[in-house]
């Protein structure tokens, strides 16, 4: 980025099943301040990639049949346009979308590389954040920071990165491990890393993480696999 010229800042919402969600999400982005968006349409079963682009707002609309959080990321970086900014943000309209101005100012202030957005320091609608979630974000950070990954509070999907940064980092991850790996690697990698408090609501939906048993065992599972392997691998 440099003085002279405008930040150019992409939007990549991995979206599985959120028909109902994602016009929501469309609407409340501040579209006019992005470069593009593009919604990642990781295997829907119902209309989800035709509500997006049924919105009325511009935003582009990749296929994903491999499933995968990570991989719906990865597949998402791929398509973007050049750019500086990356924002990541989930399509359950349980984020606040206009909360992007908080999540990218320290990137657009020069004072920081990449940004999560802390649902733990900001406003959670009472029952939007489940105990095993809040639960698994403090084990999780409590272990990133035994292992010298950062003081972090939440692994939340809202987050912003500099494109250069998140080419260096590398990412591989292709489902449940996806933040986690991103957070210990900015660190490793000596990026300038901050979390800001983002404002947080009830999910449209059921949530295929936490929502579930069998989601909530095997995202639990990865994020720990995935901070074990990082803490051997010093």
């Amino acid at each position: 980025m440099t003085n002279s010229s405008r930040p150019r800042i992409s939007v990549v919402i991995p979206a599985l099943d959120e028909e109902k969600s994602i016009p929501l999400v469309l609407r409340d982005l501040p579209l006019r301040r992005l470069r593009e968006v593009v919604v990642v349409d990781n295997g829907s079963t119902d209309g989800t990639g035709e509500a997006a682009l049924a919105a009325g707002h511009p935003v582009r609309v990749v296929r994903e049949a491999r499933r995968g959080y990570g991989q719906a990321c990865l597949t998402g970086i791929a398509a973007l346009d050049p750019c500086d900014i990356v924002v990541f943000l989930d399509a359950d309209y349980s984020d606040h979308p206009e909360d992007i101005r908080r999540v990218v100012a320290p990137i657009l202030a020069g004072k920081k590389d990449f940004v999560v957005g802390s649902r733990i320091r900001g406003n959670s609608e009472r029952g939007a954040l489940l105990p095993q979630a809040r639960f698994g974000n403090m084990l999780a950070c409590f272990l990133m920071r035994m292992i010298g990954a950062g003081r972090w509070t939440d692994l939340g999907p809202f987050r912003a990165i500099r494109r250069d940064a998140l080419e260096r980092i590398g990412m591989t991850d292709r489902n449940f491990g996806w933040t986690v790996e991103m957070q210990i690697k900015a660190v490793r990698c000596g990026l300038r890393c901050a979390e800001v408090p983002v404002s947080y609501r009830r999910r449209t939906g059921v949530s295929k993480i936490t929502g579930t048993v069998s989601g909530t065992v095997r995202a639990g599972y990865k994020i720990l696999y995935t901070i074990a392997k990082y803490a051997f691998a010093r």
